[in-house]
Protein backbone atom coordinates (compact mmCIF):
# COMPACT_ATOMS: atom_id res chain seq x y z
CA UNK A 1 0.00 0.00 0.00
CA UNK A 2 2.93 2.29 0.59
CA UNK A 3 3.91 2.51 -2.80
CA UNK A 4 0.40 3.69 -3.71
CA UNK A 5 1.19 7.00 -2.26
CA UNK A 6 4.33 7.22 -3.90
CA UNK A 7 3.22 6.55 -6.94
CA UNK A 8 0.11 9.14 -6.61
CA UNK A 9 3.38 11.62 -5.09
CA UNK A 10 5.17 11.03 -8.21
CA UNK A 11 2.22 11.74 -10.23
CA UNK A 12 1.60 15.14 -8.67
CA UNK A 13 5.20 16.10 -8.76
CA UNK A 14 5.71 15.36 -12.79
CA UNK A 15 1.86 17.30 -13.17
CA UNK A 16 3.42 20.19 -10.80
CA UNK A 17 6.55 20.61 -12.40
CA UNK A 18 5.32 20.30 -15.84
CA UNK A 19 2.25 23.47 -15.43
CA UNK A 20 4.99 25.07 -13.59
CA UNK A 21 7.14 24.90 -16.77
CA UNK A 22 4.57 26.37 -18.77
CA UNK A 23 3.65 29.48 -15.98
CA UNK A 24 7.95 30.07 -16.22
CA UNK A 25 7.97 30.16 -19.90
CA UNK A 26 4.28 31.46 -20.72
CA UNK A 27 3.27 33.32 -17.70
CA UNK A 28 6.08 34.51 -16.49
CA UNK A 29 6.82 36.98 -19.22
CA UNK A 30 3.29 38.81 -19.51
CA UNK A 31 2.59 37.94 -15.30
CA UNK A 32 -1.06 37.60 -14.90
CA UNK A 33 -3.97 36.78 -17.09
CA UNK A 34 -7.60 36.85 -16.52
CA UNK A 35 -9.84 33.51 -16.78
CA UNK A 36 -12.68 34.49 -15.45
CA UNK A 37 -12.96 38.37 -14.96
CA UNK A 38 -13.64 39.19 -11.42
CA UNK A 39 -12.99 35.88 -10.19
CA UNK A 40 -10.10 33.65 -11.12
CA UNK A 41 -7.18 35.04 -12.59
CA UNK A 42 -3.47 33.67 -13.32
CA UNK A 43 -0.91 35.63 -11.88
CA UNK A 44 2.86 34.93 -11.58
CA UNK A 45 4.64 35.32 -8.26
CA UNK A 46 7.90 33.98 -6.46
CA UNK A 47 7.27 33.32 -3.17
CA UNK A 48 10.02 33.50 -0.99
CA UNK A 49 8.10 32.52 2.08
CA UNK A 50 5.66 30.11 3.19
CA UNK A 51 2.24 29.96 3.05
CA UNK A 52 0.66 33.98 2.34
CA UNK A 53 3.96 34.79 1.80
CA UNK A 54 5.10 34.70 5.71
CA UNK A 55 8.85 34.07 6.44
CA UNK A 56 10.29 34.82 3.64
CA UNK A 57 14.11 34.44 2.62
CA UNK A 58 13.98 31.00 4.75
CA UNK A 59 14.58 28.96 2.00
CA UNK A 60 17.07 26.48 3.81
CA UNK A 61 14.95 26.01 6.77
CA UNK A 62 11.77 24.92 4.35
CA UNK A 63 13.84 22.68 2.45
CA UNK A 64 15.14 21.18 5.66
CA UNK A 65 11.47 20.99 7.73
CA UNK A 66 9.97 19.94 3.90
CA UNK A 67 12.34 17.17 3.37
CA UNK A 68 12.00 16.12 7.62
CA UNK A 69 8.16 16.13 7.18
CA UNK A 70 8.60 13.83 3.86
CA UNK A 71 10.87 11.65 5.60
CA UNK A 72 8.28 10.86 8.70
CA UNK A 73 5.45 10.27 6.50
CA UNK A 74 7.34 7.85 4.31
CA UNK A 75 8.88 5.83 7.38
CA UNK A 76 5.51 5.54 8.87
CA UNK A 77 3.76 4.56 6.15
CA UNK A 78 6.69 1.74 5.51
CA UNK A 79 6.51 1.13 9.01
CA UNK A 80 3.44 1.38 10.90
CA UNK A 81 1.45 0.08 7.47
CA UNK A 82 -1.80 1.64 8.37
CA UNK A 83 -5.09 -0.07 6.87
CA UNK A 84 -7.14 1.44 3.87
CA UNK A 85 -5.83 3.31 1.05
CA UNK A 86 -8.00 6.57 2.39
CA UNK A 87 -4.42 7.29 4.45
CA UNK A 88 -1.91 6.63 1.36
CA UNK A 89 -4.40 8.87 -0.79
CA UNK A 90 -3.66 11.44 1.67
CA UNK A 91 -0.04 10.94 2.44
CA UNK A 92 0.85 11.10 -1.64
CA UNK A 93 -1.22 14.09 -1.84
CA UNK A 94 1.40 15.26 0.77
CA UNK A 95 4.02 14.00 -0.51
CA UNK A 96 3.60 15.06 -3.73
CA UNK A 97 2.72 18.53 -3.29
CA UNK A 98 5.69 18.93 -0.56
CA UNK A 99 8.38 17.29 -3.41
CA UNK A 100 7.23 19.64 -5.81
CA UNK A 101 7.51 22.76 -4.14
CA UNK A 102 10.63 21.46 -2.49
CA UNK A 103 11.87 20.92 -6.18
CA UNK A 104 11.10 24.68 -6.37
CA UNK A 105 13.19 26.20 -3.26
CA UNK A 106 16.27 24.11 -4.09
CA UNK A 107 16.30 24.78 -7.96
CA UNK A 108 14.95 28.85 -7.61
CA UNK A 109 15.32 29.59 -4.03
CA UNK A 110 11.31 30.48 -4.61
CA UNK A 111 7.98 28.51 -4.95
CA UNK A 112 6.38 29.58 -8.77
CA UNK A 113 2.80 30.50 -7.44
CA UNK A 114 -0.29 31.32 -10.16
CA UNK A 115 -3.33 30.40 -8.95
CA UNK A 116 -5.39 33.36 -7.80
CA UNK A 117 -8.98 33.18 -6.63
CA UNK A 118 -10.79 36.53 -5.63
CA UNK A 119 -12.07 35.87 -2.38
CA UNK A 120 -9.38 33.72 -1.22
CA UNK A 121 -6.07 36.66 -1.28
CA UNK A 122 -2.91 34.25 -1.45
CA UNK A 123 -1.42 33.18 -4.78
CA UNK A 124 -0.99 29.37 -4.52
CA UNK A 125 -0.17 26.41 -7.07
CA UNK A 126 -0.49 23.01 -7.84
CA UNK A 127 1.12 21.72 -5.21
CA UNK A 128 0.22 23.58 -2.30
CA UNK A 129 -3.68 22.45 -3.24
CA UNK A 130 -2.56 19.05 -3.05
CA UNK A 131 -1.20 19.59 0.20
CA UNK A 132 -3.80 21.11 1.77
CA UNK A 133 -6.55 18.88 0.63
CA UNK A 134 -4.10 16.53 1.71
CA UNK A 135 -3.91 17.24 5.29
CA UNK A 136 -7.71 17.93 5.27
CA UNK A 137 -8.31 14.72 4.32
CA UNK A 138 -5.83 13.29 6.67
CA UNK A 139 -7.67 15.28 9.82
CA UNK A 140 -10.77 13.95 8.61
CA UNK A 141 -8.91 10.36 8.36
CA UNK A 142 -7.21 10.21 12.02
CA UNK A 143 -10.27 11.48 13.52
CA UNK A 144 -13.56 9.43 11.84
CA UNK A 145 -11.45 6.42 10.17
CA UNK A 146 -8.20 5.68 12.40
CA UNK A 147 -8.21 3.84 15.83
CA UNK A 148 -6.19 6.80 17.57
CA UNK A 149 -8.94 8.74 18.66
CA UNK A 150 -11.03 5.64 20.10
CA UNK A 151 -11.66 4.18 23.15
CA UNK A 152 -10.32 0.91 24.82
CA UNK A 153 -14.03 -0.10 24.34
CA UNK A 154 -13.98 1.01 21.18
CA UNK A 155 -11.18 -0.74 20.07
CA UNK A 156 -12.59 -3.95 21.65
CA UNK A 157 -15.23 -3.88 19.33
CA UNK A 158 -13.58 -3.54 16.15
Amino acid sequence: MPFIALAIGALIVAADQIIKYFVNTGLKPVGEVSVIDGLFKLVYVENRGVAFGMFKDMRWVFIALTSVMIAVIIFYMFKKRPSGKFFYICAGLIIGGGIGNLIDRIIYGYVIDYLSISFFPPVCNFADYCITIGVILLVIYIFFFSKAFKSDKDKLND
